[in-house]
């Protein structure tokens, strides 16, 4: 592998092992919360509660920064101009717009509540989750202004301190739980306070790693610039998109709100498949979306449509197995993380009947992150937002309809097909980059080799999984179970792709010494 690719891969695993890290402290927090708090009333509440911020966050952090206010800031640094005044002006208006939005939810913190979860209606949840969500949604502001830092500490080829913010996150929570539960408080009173503080911690951490790399970003007045309009203009739609994406989750919401408990069980499926959706999808989009920006501003067709590729290959590398295992061992994952204090057998049930309907998606997904850079890199927006909005209709069409015959399940499977009906969209829609936006030879010769070695993995593990049937049922040694199911499976899936070309574990060595 070149020096180029070999550089590529190793951003993607400086940034996945970060979120790798801060998802292994997720587990903690999630297991955590449904053994000290458990599905139920209040667990629902903070579920509706905090997907508020993290609604906004992603309309505006990840949707028009990552899609605009990056390429933009990565192809100034390229040409020489100087982004970081573009910078400090995004900074200021992007800070007015979040102060103007924090203030709006704090007033209209009921309809908020209504409009995302209104099966609460006329039970305690609804107070309950109004009250809650008047804690946590100032947690948008610290979030979208360190989306911006990141988003330069990114574009400057800097991704450590940007992929390790999230971990702070799960250090206040877990601490606070923690702190709570020994104390004899209340667990969710403590966990809630420290969602605002964690923000501000984040945004600290990369605005002075942001400073450490010579950008100095400092409070400013507003300006509506020639620039900030051409932000604003690429960045709507995005936003707009990535909006879509979060609509589809109130969707959801809804409809399983409807269902004492549901919003929990969804709320820990999602937390499981997110693992490596998070280490692999993420760190694709980071790092991918500045490297195409930055070599078709030069003109490096070639270099592009390679950076796609292996970019290609981490993802279905990694992913296609963990599909897999979420397919065949879902209920032994399931119990072994989170069957213990307020979360029961019939939780774990439920739990993991939607985290393998998840896993049917899991690819799709990732592939999304894959395939939109392609489109954020050359400023096009607008056609993923077109997109976005078809698999939106899919989505609600199919957990409205599907409700009267699978209950709380209809979410989970509307998300899997709408994120299927969006990957297909955004595929047709990139055959006008020409070959910059298709996958090379190499892509195409490994990944059938990929799905086999993933699926002699899968037939290994449903078989280990019946042999290790009564240990996974038992105290303790459910844990020693599951430890042998992972490092197995690992294992197993290592050496059966080494051996058929599925991938060379050298070139993963080469990126984790250059990284």
């Amino acid at each position: 592998m070149s020096a180029r690719p070999i550089r590529l891969v190793s951003g993607f695993l400086t940034v996945g092992g970060w979120t790798l890290v801060s998802r292994v402290m997720g587990f903690l927090r999630e297991i955590l919360i449904l053994a000290l708090i458990g599905p139920g009333p209040l667990l629902d509440a903070f579920v509706a509660a905090f997907r508020l911020p993290n609604l906004f966050r992603r309309f505006l952090a990840e949707g028009a920064f990552n899609a605009a206010f990056v390429p933009m800031y990565a192809k100034r640094a390229e040409a020489g101009a100087d982004a970081d005044d573009f910078a400090r002006e995004a900074f200021g208006g992007l800070s007015a717009v979040v102060l103007v939005l924090v203030a709006l939810g704090m007033v209209f913190m009921p309809a908020l509540v209504w409009a995302t979860a209104e099966g609460f209606r006329g039970d305690e949840r609804f107070d309950l989750a109004v009250g809650f969500g008047r804690i946590v949604f100032p947690y948008i502001l610290f979030m979208s202004l360190a989306a911006l830092f990141s988003g330069v500490l990114n574009a400057n080829g800097r991704f450590a301190a940007a992929a390790a913010a999230p971990v702070l996150l799960n250090i206040f929570a877990i601490g606070a739980m923690t702190l709570g539960a020994l104390t004899g408080g209340a667990v969710i009173t403590w966990l809630l306070w420290a969602i605002p503080l964690a923000g501000a911690a984040q945004l600290a951490l990369v605005w002075r790693a942001a400073e450490k790399a010579g950008v100095v970003i400092r409070p400013s007045r507003p300006r509506w610039s020639p620039e900030m309009k051409h932000l604003v203009a690429v960045g709507l739609p995005a936003a707009l998109a990535n909006g879509v994406v979060q609509i589809n989750l109130v969707v959801g919401q809804l409809v399983a709100s409807r269902t004492e408990g549901a919003v929990s069980w969804l709320f820990a499926a999602d937390r499981l498949y997110q693992l490596p959706l998070g280490v692999v999808g993420i760190a694709i989009g980071i790092v991918l979306l500045p490297e195409l920006s930055r070599r078709l501003k030069s003109g490096d067709d070639a270099g592009a449509r390679s950076s796609f590729s292996r970019a290609g290959e981490f993802a279905m590398t990694l992913t296609l197995p963990c599909a897999a295992a979420f397919l065949v061992i879902p209920l032994p994952l399931v119990s072994v993380l989170y069957e213990r204090g307020a979360t029961e057998a019939s939780d774990s049930a439920a739990i993991a009947s939607a985290l393998a309907i998840y896993g049917l998606g899991l690819p799709a997904f990732v592939l999304q992150k894959l395939q939109q850079p392609l489109f954020f890199a050359r400023e096009d927006t607008a056609r993923p937002f077109r997109y976005a909005l078809v698999a939106m209709v899919v989505n609600a069409a199919l957990a409205f309809g599907l409700m009267p015959w699978i209950g709380w399940l209809a979410p989970a499977v509307a998300a899997t097909v709408s994120a299927w009906a969006m990957c297909g969209l955004l595929f047709w829609g990139a055959r006008k980059f020409g070959d910059v936006a298709r996958f090379d030879a190499r892509y195409m010769a490994r990944l059938g080799r990929i799905v086999l070695a993933s699926a002699l993995m899968a037939a290994f593990l449903w078989g280990l999984a019946r042999a290790l049937a009564p240990m996974l049922e038992t105290g303790g040694w459910r844990y020693l179970a599951l430890a042998l199911l992972v490092v197995l499976g690992i294992a197993v899936y290592g050496v059966a792709g080494q051996v058929i070309g599925a991938f060379r574990l050298s070139d993963f060595r080469q990126a984790l010494r250059r990284g």
